[in-house]
């Protein structure tokens, strides 16, 4: 296993003092307790009562009524994807917007899980209607299917999509209305043009589930754990918050997906910065690679309206040892059993030679958005979630190449001084 040694000794250096942490501790990263809403608000009740027929496209705020949406007929979409597929205006800082359409299932009731560092809670039903509420820090449009898929069919091959991918949430008609989005996108779009991911629910599925995703064209399927260990899971998404999943279930279908979809086609997503140490991060990352599947990384960051608003964002040293850990196991055969670690479990080697490191930290597609794959290259994701979790002040996940300046930085972040000069190159925004 991973060697633990003290702090002062290894490539990286970590520096926490009790006015600055290096890390987000265990101790620190308690969720609040969720208050139980209202009868008359719970279960999508007043949106229902209502019974406001949808017209189109819905901007989350913009209506004085959430109209009454529905999976398959209606699906959210992330604003990027929104841009990105023509139905609302905007740009994006830096970046054109995004390669990956994020299909949002979408119901009155909602989500009816109550994971803490969620917008989509089930706790927030007295303060918000779930249309109206924002995930990884943005809204998401409503828009219906039948629209989404006449835009992007129209576009063929030249779609601005590398990849498709159905989120999934927790909901009586996840797993039916996901099959039925699914066939009618691969009914009018070949999946070799527009490959399609499943970010699935396995509260609610069962191993045939997965099997009959396969068949239908999925060409990727994911679990989000989004906790590293089994404490953090149960206290952020399981019983601690009066939330139904399942640390033990969740493993029982990304093993199903293992075997059914087969190596490099399956993955979990982990979120850091929740209370875990970098050791706990990394050794998970590599059970998936050990696995024959990947990691998709997200920084920690409160988002509006969760059990865990009050609480730090990820500590950008950390997020990026981690970062930088994650990347080498899984793209460039580096073990974590070859990295060492200090006594609170943060990186001091990361087991390659120097120079070989600040290749790797010049190239800078460690510190991309990580994600299921694109068209550019293995490496590069197609979900590059702009801005999902960091303001661009202060970029975690960059959704393009960094440049000069950003390698600059990242390596400030690091603590990592290049012990060769970086080569004399203009910078590019991409």
């Amino acid at each position: 296993m991973s060697c633990y040694r003290p702090e002062g000794a290894g490539t990286a250096t970590p520096a926490a003092s009790a006015d600055a942490l290096d890390h987000n501790p265990y101790a620190l990263m308690q969720p609040r307790v969720p208050v139980r809403p209202p009868k008359e608000a719970r279960n999508g009740a007043r949106v229902i009562a209502n019974h406001v027929a949808p017209q189109g496209v819905y901007l989350p705020n913009n209506n004085v009524l959430t109209p009454y949406m529905r999976s398959p007929e209606y699906v959210q979409m992330s604003t990027a994807a929104a841009i990105t597929l023509g139905i609302m205006k905007g740009r994006m800082y830096r970046c054109s917007c995004t390669r990956c359409l994020n299909l949002l299932l979408t119901y009155p009731e909602g989500c009816r899980a109550n994971c803490a560092y969620c917008g989509l809670a089930r706790h927030r039903e007295a303060e918000r209607d779930y249309a109206d509420r924002n995930f990884i820090r943005v809204d998401w449009p409503a828009v219906p299917l039948a629209q989404t898929i006449d835009i992007v069919a129209r576009d063929g091959a030249a779609t601005p999509f590398h990849r498709m991918c159905i989120s999934m949430i927790t909901h009586p008609r996840s797993d039916d209305d996901t099959v039925t989005v699914l066939k009618a996108w691969t009914d009018r779009i070949d999946p070799s043009t527009v490959p399609v991911s499943i970010l699935s629910n396995p509260t609610t599925m069962r191993r045939e589930d997965v099997q009959r995703l396969k068949e239908l064209g999925a060409d990727i399927f994911t679990v989000a754990l989004d906790a590293a260990t089994p404490e953090i899971f149960d206290r952020t998404r399981g019983k601690g918050v009066q939330s139904p999943h399942s640390w033990g279930h969740y493993w029982e279908i990304l093993e199903d997906a293992r075997d059914i979809f087969g190596p490099q086609k399956f993955g979990a997503h982990i979120i850091v910065g929740m209370g875990e140490t970098e050791h706990d991060t990394l050794s998970l990352v590599q059970r998936l690679v050990d696995m024959g599947g990947h990691s998709h990384m997200f920084c920690f960051f409160p988002e509006k309206g969760s059990l865990m608003d009050h609480l730090p964002a990820t500590p950008r040293d950390q997020w990026r040892r981690v970062q930088l850990g994650r990347y080498l196991i899984d793209y460039r055969g580096v073990r974590v059993d070859r990295m060492r670690f200090d006594g609170e479990g943060r990186v001091i080697d990361f087991g390659i030679p120097t120079g070989e490191l600040d290749d790797v930290i010049d190239q800078g597609v460690a510190f991309r958005t990580s994600g299921c794959p694109g068209k550019v290259a293995e490496d590069v994701s197609a979900c590059d979630r702009p801005y999902g979790d960091s303001p661009p002040s202060d970029i975690a996940s960059y959704p393009f190449a960094p440049n000069r300046g950003d390698i600059r930085k990242i390596r400030r972040q690091l603590r990592i001084v290049p012990k060769k000069a970086v080569p004399a190159t203009r910078d590019a925004a991409d």
